[in-house]
């Protein structure tokens, strides 16, 4: 498995047509892509640290089952809607070239891709979306991020389906077909399985591992279930305990970002003293926790919003501590009547949690007569004020256009008192990114190294636009530098340790 390299990169389309896609769409789906890995790889982590017992194969074959299983995520939704009307556009295939060497983890040509298309068109549909999201569904621990994952899965649908300009017919149907079979797969906890019944998992496991990797057989999931793992229960004390602690230590990690973090302490102090106060019976003040997240792309502002999450619900705040991220096109319909409900489905997934709307912004439209994003603001108000106190509000987008939306709107602009700027990184925080990666991979930096990814981090930095990466720079600078390692020592004779992780300064391509 090709394991060190992870996501695609950012260039062009390099099939010899002209790109259909704009630089946006690119860069969010390849953030969904990698928010989707990120999910099932750091579910995994925690499945080790915190209930071990819940896991019957060897760890490192249970990571690469998660891992396989993300894979089959993305592949099954790329073949939903892009296939839905069995052909292949261009913007499609350009979609179709990202997902695929996200999901193969190396370069394709033209040839290559269609031959990989044929394959999975003919074998995505054994793939069953209750057996890919069946960790989310089971482990008690992960429940909480099911939501999660049904968000992600919705988005890049919806990012597919409008990849050509357009959402055909076919595709809105599709998509409709998509979003009623995953409120059947999460509605209900999975009943318990039987015996005869054992091999289902490692049947599915197998299959998306001969769609991504022929020469690995992977091992099934434990399908024994205990009386809470089959019951839909809240967590209980000892896992809001958990989890708290584990969400502290990731907010404890977060690179930058030290106002944003002394401000969440001194709110988890103010909440935990309240909570002492009601235990007291004395009275406690009313505070507002929804809140609006101000921020040029990359500078972790869904990131936080799930580790907020958790923190509420380890407090007792809230009761599920998932997150549901959406934006404009996951609340407002096409037509006339179908918003509200619309904006109600994502909120009622939400409650429990925190509903996360990117690019919130979007919904009033500068200067247009817009009656459907009007509709869903009204909405989420209202049962704001219903449903107090069980769900939070995260508005996030560009500080600009979120000052202006809050200016226009007296309604939002009063629930919504609590704002958190995400500032822009600088050069050593982008270096302590790359070197995050670095860590994780196990790759070596020398200082010549170091020095030029500082010298040119500043240099981007010192000419960056509205589009500049932040965090998702760093990434991107990553997977380019291994990649051009990997073709530097391809050739050699014995590939020993060093060679395999040490990134020389000529593995790096940014100007300085």
């Amino acid at each position: 498995m090709l394991q060190w390299i992870q996501g695609f990169l950012e260039q062009d389309f390099p099939m010899g047509e002209q790109s259909l896609l704009s630089p946006g769409l690119r860069r969010t789906l390849r953030q969904l892509l990698q928010d989707c890995e990120s999910l099932y790889r750091s579910a995994a982590q925690r499945c080790l640290l915190n209930c071990p017992e819940s896991i019957t194969s060897d760890p490192e074959k249970f990571v690469d089952l998660m891992q396989d299983l993300h894979r089959g995520v993305l592949i099954k939704t790329l073949i939903e809607i892009a296939h839905c009307d069995r052909r292949w556009t261009q913007a499609e295939r350009e979609v179709a070239l990202i997902v695929m060497q996200h999901v193969w983890g190396v370069q394709m040509t033209k040839e290559s891709l269609a031959k990989a298309l044929d394959n999975v068109a003919a074998h995505a549909e054994v793939l069953k979306w209750r057996e890919l999201a069946k960790p989310f569904i089971q482990i008690p621990m992960l429940k909480h991020e099911a939501g999660e994952l049904r968000s992600i899965i919705l988005r890049l649908g919806n990012l597919i389906a409008k990849a050509d300009g357009q959402i055909l017919p076919a595709e809105l149907t599709q998509l409709e077909r998509l979003e009623n079979e995953l409120k059947k797969v999460f509605a209900k906890p999975q009943p318990r399985v039987q015996r005869q019944k054992d091999s289902q998992t490692c049947r599915l496991s197998t299959q998306v591992a001969e769609l991504v990797h022929p020469e690995q057989e992977l091992p099934a999931m434990a399908e024994k279930q205990t009386p809470a793992q089959a019951a839909d229960d809240l967590p209980n004390a000892q896992d809001r305990q958990r989890m708290f602690k584990q969400a502290m230590r990731e907010l404890d990690g977060l690179i930058g970002l030290d106002k944003f973090k002394d401000d969440v302490r001194q709110l988890v102090d103010f909440l935990k003293i309240q909570a002492a106060r009601k235990e007291h019976q004395l009275p406690v003040a009313d505070i507002s926790l929804h809140s609006v997240f101000e921020g040029n792309p990359g500078t972790g502002k869904t990131t936080v919003a799930r580790i907020i999450a958790r923190l509420l619900c380890g407090l007792g705040i809230l009761d599920k501590g998932h997150t549901v991220e959406t934006d404009r096109s996951g609340l407002v319909a096409k037509y006339a009547g179908q918003t509200g409900p619309r904006t109600n489905e994502r909120i009622d997934e939400a409650l429990g949690g925190v509903l996360f709307i990117d690019e919130a912004y979007s919904l009033l439209a500068e200067n247009v007569e817009d009656a459907f994003g009007v509709e869903a603001v009204q909405t989420l108000l209202k049962r704001m004020e219903d449903d107090r106190d069980r769900f939070v509000v995260v508005l996030a987008g560009y500080p600009e256009p979120m000052k202006r939306m809050l200016r226009s709107n007296p309604g939002l602009s009063s629930r919504f008192q609590r704002t958190f700027l995400f500032e822009d990184y600088d050069a050593r925080d982008l270096l302590r990114i790359f070197y995050t990666f670095c860590q994780k991979y196990h790759y070596q930096l020398p200082k010549d190294t170091r020095k030029k990814l500082l010298l040119g981090f500043q240099q981007r930095i010192n000419n960056k636009d509205e589009h500049f990466g932040n965090g998702r720079l760093a990434r991107n600078l990553f997977e380019d530098s291994i990649r051009r390692m990997s073709s530097r020592i391809v050739d050699e004779k014995q590939l020993t340790r060093e060679l395999l992780t040490t990134i020389e300064p000529g593995d790096i391509e940014i100007s300085c």
